[in-house]
């Protein structure tokens, strides 16, 4: 949360894709209501085996199980901050959240990706982030408009050639 004025807050929210959020969801769901409760009477069968000092099923599972709760407590805070965008029609011809945009430079290389959330990035490599240069210099543009990235190789120059949701 950050002050803008001196009464004035505003959350920092996290936008996800409607598919980025139904992801998420499920996947925390699946969490809560599967992977969680199996994993528990697993650790309790095996504490109940007695020492646990060198017994590898309930170091294993325990270790697990803590995994679990961190990625549980973590999809818990960010649907507290998420925000779901959908698709609207007005969208339509220009490249905004949840595109997918497909560019060309000079040289006849062709890149596609699609401009979603920093959480929906990971475990794909067509997706980039709203945050990212490319997706940056990007926004708001149409098809053949010419798109300026700067890298660390210097100055790239593309040119939009597809938008689609």
């Amino acid at each position: 949360m950050r002050m803008l004025g001196k009464l004035e807050f505003v959350m920092d929210r996290k936008l996800l894709t409607a598919e980025g959020y139904q992801r998420l969801q499920d996947e925390l769901n699946h969490l809560l209501r599967h992977e969680r409760p199996e994993i528990t009477k697993i650790v309790s069968w095996a504490a109940s085996l007695g020492d646990r000092s060198e017994n590898a099923d309930y170091h294993y599972n325990k270790r697990k199980l803590r995994e679990i709760d961190r990625r549980i407590r973590y999809l818990s805070k960010l649907f507290e901050v998420a925000q779901k965008v959908e698709y609207h029609p007005q969208q339509q011809g220009k490249v905004y959240f949840g595109a997918w945009v497909e560019l060309e430079n000079d040289e006849q290389e062709m890149v596609k990706f699609r401009i979603v959330g920093d959480e929906e990035i990971y475990g794909n490599k067509d997706y980039v982030s709203l945050q990212s240069p490319m997706a940056k210099a990007c926004l708001g543009k149409s098809v053949d408009d010419e798109v300026q990235v700067y890298t660390p190789s210097g100055r790239k120059n593309w040119y939009i050639v597809g938008i689609s949701y």
